[in-house]
């Protein structure tokens, strides 16, 4: 289980698409909570997570924490095989390249919904963008028991994919429409000007662990899954 064998390209073979995020936070309640009154990270809980995700064939190894907001710069392929998870309590979060897309799937809200299932009782929010040459996003908010929102696609372009009621996840989160302005978001613009991923930040609000850099993530080497695996190659390594 030490080898990382569905990749048909070396380690060393330079990335040509870039993600600049790529995370899904679980926050079980109470909601009420700052990232920065969070426990240290557990890491036997983290790894466990890492162990059950979609994404994820095997954990291969452990490697040194490091603090949330230093997600991994993506130099080569062998960087698309890290990621960061942490477990602080009640707030559980995942960074992880294999999340991105180019529009032709929806894998946010493939794994999203999978997690809802497990936890019905947690705000679960997720955030992606990777650069193409252009940047395609997918951002996504489920609320327990409630609306959800969902939103994929390349800003300036159509066609978008929007699911849900963005309105209503504004109301159930006590998001005013002063707050919506201050930030720019505009949910009767046109799809691709609206900055999805920070009405996703909004939705965390002060739990929002991954600008923190004082809350430390476990960093763990993998093998994603097969079909994760042939979904980076051709995403990631943009002209063959």
């Amino acid at each position: 289980m030490t080898d990382i064998s569905f990749w048909t390209l070396p380690p060393d073979r330079m990335v040509q698409g870039s993600g600049s995020h790529y995370n899904i936070t679980v926050v079980q309640p109470p909601f009420a909570v700052r990232a920065e009154d969070l426990p240290p990270n557990d890491p036997a809980g983290a790894r466990a997570f890492a162990e059950t995700f979609p994404t994820v064939d095997a954990v291969v190894e452990e490697l040194d924490p490091v603090s949330a907001c230093e997600t991994r710069y993506l130099a080569t392929r062998a960087d698309l095989d890290v990621i960061q998870v942490g477990c602080w309590g009640n707030v559980m979060a995942i960074s992880d390249p294999a999340m991105v897309d180019n529009g032709n799937d929806t894998p946010l809200l493939y794994e999203v919904t999978k997690l809802q299932e497990r936890f019905p009782g947690a705000r679960i929010v997720g955030r992606v963008e990777v650069d193409c040459g252009e940047s395609h996003t997918e951002d996504i908010i489920h609320l327990p028991g409630g609306p959800m929102f969902h939103a994929s696609g390349w800003p300036t372009m159509d066609p978008w994919e929007l699911t849900g009621a963005p309105h209503a996840v504004a109301a159930a989160l006590g998001i005013s429409a002063d707050v919506l302005e201050e930030h720019d978001i505009d949910f009767d613009a046109d799809p691709g000007e609206v900055e999805w991923a920070d009405f996703a930040t909004l939705a965390l609000g002060e739990a929002d662990p991954w600008p923190m850099g004082s809350l430390k993530t476990s960093v763990f080497r993998v093998r994603h899954t097969e079909s994760y695996t042939r979904t980076m190659e051709k995403l990631y390594f943009i002209g063959g």
